[in-house]
């Protein structure tokens, strides 16, 4: 089976669809995949690559083929610039790089944009291949949750588009229940619509790779530490976490430990200093092979969203890796992230936006007994094995793929 996943991220940026391609390559499929060059979250081009031109490289066995596009920046425009310059040049390059190439299905991981997905329409037709699409972001609901536009006569423009990609799509994935009425309302083939998570590797399986690591997961055992890790941007409303810091300055065994970067990073890193918060640390980005034994040393993991109802409805890949992490989780959020963690009993939920909640639910797990912390932990791994195993859940995208492909077959090709 030849597979050609087209994502706008892929490795070295920390994206979930590296594990689905690693362990799909692992059991014999043949991927190849169509990305970019690297630059989120930071925004520039990765050392070793640049903005311009083609390149072909290996990973892991991996075939990854790079077409160029404009950095990120820091700048929201910059933003736009970005995933507008994927879409163009994927109509632009990508029929010639993969031209003579054959593939069974055309697989679209899609975070935002999800516009990404355009040109890989385009791809599916000239390979005479089933078109897939993976929902990790629901458009164009999110360019208001996330403050980027409330524009009737945009959203409504965008909302065309994300018609046409789901009327081309001949199954689409939706990694939370919760967007299934959201992507309902802008399809008609409601039979294609499949519920599949976001997974997560065994994150009991820990590598120590580094002495920084090593010393910052010692520093982090030290006190009760409450770690949040990945993109800090304004979707994750961190400030929030800082709000809740100011409340619990006068228990200094409480600590709080921002791993990872994006958007709102400086002005995160300048309202801690502004407050002269001792209980807070900037730890910055951190490969992803360093978590498993930083999450290990966690008192608790924190998940923050804002209050918009198209967060609500998501599922933050990082939270699979947490339950699996086998730590108590809070998750300061309203909807379905906030509901998984209920159902696990693996933690303690609060609204979204509310930092005296926060603040309380930090308390009530710092005033646990360790054997009660370990239980809920327990009881996270425990959801995690049942339901967001990778292993597992790879196993039922094969079978679905073959489905797929098997059900819209085309009678001829062209390379």
């Amino acid at each position: 089976m030849k597979i050609l996943i087209w994502t706008q991220y892929f490795w070295p940026e920390n994206f979930h669809i590296n594990t689905v391609a690693f362990d799909l390559k692992a059991r014999g499929v043949d991927v190849t995949v169509l990305t970019g060059k690297p630059n989120y979250p930071g925004g520039r081009v990765f050392d070793g690559y640049k903005a311009s031109g083609l390149k072909r490289e290996e990973c892991s066995g991996i075939e990854v083929i790079r077409i160029p596009l404009v950095p990120r920046g820091g700048a929201r425009k910059g933003i736009a610039l970005n995933y507008l310059s994927f879409v163009v040049s994927g109509y632009l390059f990508a029929p010639y790089a993969l031209r003579g190439r054959e593939f069974d299905i055309v697989f679209v991981y899609a975070p935002s944009p999800l516009l990404q997905a355009l040109p890989a329409i385009f791809i599916s037709w000239l390979k005479r291949a089933p078109l897939m699409i993976w929902v990790q972001d629901i458009w164009p609901d999110v360019l208001v949750a996330t403050g980027v536009t409330k524009n009737r006569w945009i959203l409504r423009a965008v909302g065309i588009v994300v018609r046409y990609i789901y009327q081309f799509s001949d199954s689409i994935l939706i990694q939370s229940e919760g967007f299934r009425a959201s992507v309902e309302r802008w399809t008609s083939r409601k039979d294609r619509i499949r519920f599949f998570p976001n997974s997560a590797d065994d994150q009991s399986q820990i590598h120590v790779n580094s002495e920084k690591n090593v010393q910052l997961s010692k520093k982090i055992a030290e006190k009760f530490s409450i770690v949040f890790a990945g993109n800090i941007g304004s979707a994750q409303a961190c400030e929030i976490i800082i709000d809740a810091a100011k409340l619990l300055q006068n228990v200094p065994s409480i600590i709080f430990h921002l791993v990872g970067s994006g958007s709102m990073a400086d002005l995160v890193c300048r309202s801690i200093a502004e407050n002269k918060l001792p209980n807070v640390t900037m730890i910055g980005r951190m490969p992803a092979e360093d978590m498993p034994l930083i999450f290990s040393k966690a008192s608790v993991l924190l998940l923050t969203l804002r209050d918009e109802p198209a967060l609500s409805s998501t599922i933050p890949s990082k939270l699979q890796s947490y339950l699996a992490a086998g730590r108590p989780v809070i998750a300061s959020c309203n909807g379905e992230a906030a509901s998984v963690v209920a159902k696990a009993n693996a933690g303690l939920a609060c609204p979204a936006g509310d930092a005296t909640a926060l603040a309380d639910a930090v308390l009530k797990l710092f005033q646990m007994t360790p054997e009660e912390r370990s239980r809920l932990g327990e009881n996270g791994r425990a959801y995690f094995e049942a339901h967001y195993r990778l292993q597992s859940r790879i196993t039922e995208l094969v079978t679905h793929i073959q489905d797929v492909i098997a059900r819209y077959q085309f009678p001829g090709r062209q390379a």
